[in-house]
């Protein structure tokens, strides 16, 4: 029975170590004055480095807000750009603490990778990007056509369902890298290029002659796009979960980057709470209380950063769509700070 018992108390001892060694994102990040952030290898609008090598993006700007919050900086981030093939790996590694890489939340990822999805950044549909010339008005008319993809992303596994599902013909043609992947429908080796819709947007900026080409208006998938970290660490999970929803939270309470100083005086109390004059919500987290502050004073709420990376003000021209708030026809919603 002695035995028993010890052998028990090892174990549990050995399960406690574990939950110890893994809980400890936050503190690390704290210690090392950086945030690691994992985004792609470029995709204008969510994560792609300018002419400075300095990245931009809705992506980018999630990590930047977790920064502010953490270390009061949104620059303290380290960004290392990751293929489809590569991303989730270089996650459970330990090379990056967060994964902030237009990836799609599934079921098998969830159970299998090693990960947690955090919040969905940026409700999105799988599309088909074709030449105009081609005169196809309907991905319904794309029998027999042969179509550049991805390989390692779901994209492979919705584009076979749609082909099959509406008895449709197709050839597909599959490449590791993005960058790959277009150049290769440009030279016309394949007539149609398929990816997340928000991808064929950006990603046809990048062609010679863009007017030349249209993405179709149907959507095949689901395909919400979501940040991840590590299992195991709850307290880490919590913080880069809410640090979206607090920029939710501002949008949708009128507190941007221009007024949040303001908003300080407000006598509303969920803003209030908030912007951390009442209550220690920040502290629950592992923050301070003006992490709020921090997030939309830097950064800016979700609105800003959306606009700003794939709406209205940037080149994309990405209608809000599925991403406005709940409060005007959308999926974005925050669970209230209280």
């Amino acid at each position: 029975m002695k035995k028993i018992l010890t052998a028990l108390a090892l174990g549990a001892s050995a399960v406690f170590a574990s939950g110890a060694a893994g809980a400890a994102t936050l503190d690390q990040v704290k210690k090392d004055g950086v945030l690691k952030c994992g985004v792609s290898t470029g995709l204008p609008g969510f994560s792609n480095p300018n002419e400075k090598g300095e990245w931009t993006g809705l992506d980018v700007d999630l990590c930047r807000a977790v920064a502010a919050a953490i270390l009061d900086d949104p620059t303290k981030v380290r960004f290392t750009p990751l293929t489809a093939k590569d991303r989730f790996t270089a996650l459970q590694s330990g090379e990056v603490d967060v994964l902030s890489r237009n990836s799609t939340w599934t079921s098998s990822r969830d159970a299998t990778q090693g990960l947690n999805f955090t919040a969905t950044n940026y409700y999105d549909g799988q599309g088909f990007l074709v030449r105009k010339a081609l005169g196809v008005k309907s991905a319904l008319e794309l029998n027999g056509a042969s179509v550049c993809t991805q390989s390692g992303t779901t994209t492979e596994l919705n584009v076979a369902d749609f082909f099959r599902t509406n008895n449709l013909q197709y050839e597909v043609v599959a490449f590791q890298g993005q960058e790959e992947t277009l150049k290769a429908y440009e030279s016309g080796r394949c007539e149609v290029f398929t990816s997340d819709s928000s991808q064929l947007y950006a990603l046809r900026l990048k062609l010679a002659n863009k007017d030349e080409h249209m993405v179709l208006p149907e959507l095949i998938s689901k395909e919400p796009l979501a940040t991840a970290v590590r299992q195991g660490d709850d307290q880490w999970f919590d913080v880069v979960k809410w640090v979206h929803y607090a920029m939710l939270n501002a949008e949708e309470a009128g507190i941007t980057s221009k007024n949040v100083q303001e908003m300080l005086n407000s006598p509303n109390p969920d803003v209030r709470r908030m912007l951390g004059v009442e209550g220690n919500f920040g502290e629950q987290l592992g923050l301070t209380k003006d992490w709020v502050v921090r997030i939309v004073g830097k950064v800016g709420n979700y609105g800003e950063a959306f606009d700003r990376n794939v709406g209205a003000g940037s080149p994309l021209q990405i209608e809000r769509g599925k991403n406005a708030l709940w409060t005007k026809g959308g999926l974005q919603y925050g669970p209230p700070i209280r």
